[in-house]
Formats: structure tokens, C-alpha cells, sequence
């Protein structure tokens, strides 16, 4: 990776609208190239997307990307959004590669971020602390090297 100082993130802010995800994964791929992590543009286009679509099919606001690399070398996407329900697929519970029954229309694009991710999880927000609330779902995947 690169050394930047000082450590960099983006954060976009994405209005309910079918263009969006699209939107987030060309912001991605800029982000990825100006820091010289292209090779990490599959896996972290793939993870967003999924993640990115799930907020966009189930919740009803807005919801944002977030991109950040983490001190142990790898590259972290959240996506925020404001419904506070974990969807099961990202739950503390659930089994690492369990896939969706065969007849399931839905449920495997989580299934997908937890198989590639390096790590995965979600993160209840306190309104509390913020007027944003909700949760964010998030994923993590290394560069060569890390």
C-alpha cells in the first residue's frame, strides 16, 4: 500500500435512486486507483455492491459508502443506512459459508460478502449520539503484501 499521511477515508452520500449503487462503485474505483490499490477493485467493487443494493431494496431513506484502509492492511467499506434491523445474513449467529436455500429468491448477495470479505460484520448506531442512527453494514478485504 502506498503511505499517505494523513490516513484518508471518503465518505458518499447516496440519495434513494436506482443509479446510485452505480454511482458508489465508479467513486469506489477512483478512490482505489488515486491510491494505487487497483488490484483490490474486484473484491471491494463486488462487496460494495452487495452491500450497497441490500440497503437500497431494503430500507426506505437515504444510506452512504464509506472507504477507509484499516492500520492491519486491509481496505474497509461501510455502508450506512438509517433502519436499525441487522439483516440476518450479518448477524453475530449466522455461519461463515452457509449459503441460502436453493429455492430462496433472496439472501445471497450477503452470502457473497461473507465469502469473499476478509471480515464482515454490522454496527448498530446510537441516535444518541448523533442525529444519524441506523446501522451500518461493513466488509473488509487485504492488498497484496498486508
Amino acid at each position: 500500500m502506498s503511505t499517505v499521511a494523513p490516513p484518508w477515508s471518503y465518505t458518499l452520500h447516496l440519495s434513494r435512486d436506482p443509479r446510485s449503487p452505480g454511482i458508489a462503485r465508479s467513486t469506489l474505483r477512483s478512490v482505489l486507483a488515486a491510491y494505487q490499490l487497483g488490484e483490490l477493485a474486484p473484491t471491494a467493487e463486488l462487496l460494495a455492491s452487495e452491500l450497497l443494493t441490500n440497503a437500497h431494496l431494503h430500507t426506505a431513506g437515504p444510506y452512504a459508502l464509506h472507504i477507509r484502509p484499516t492500520r492491519a492492511g486491509q481496505l474497509r467499506l461501510g455502508v450506512w443506512d438509517k433502519d436499525p434491523t441487522v439483516p440476518s445474513g450479518m448477524g453475530a449467529g449466522f455461519v461463515h459459508g452457509v449459503m441460502p436455500h436453493g429455492s430462496s429468491e433472496g439472501g445471497r448477495g450477503l452470502a457473497l460478502v461473507r465469502a469473499c470479505a476478509d471480515a464482515w460484520g454490522a454496527s448498530l448506531l446510537d441516535e444518541r449520539g448523533g442525529p444519524s442512527g441506523g446501522k451500518v453494514l461493513w466488509a473488509e478485504c487485504g492488498w497484496a503484501g498486508s
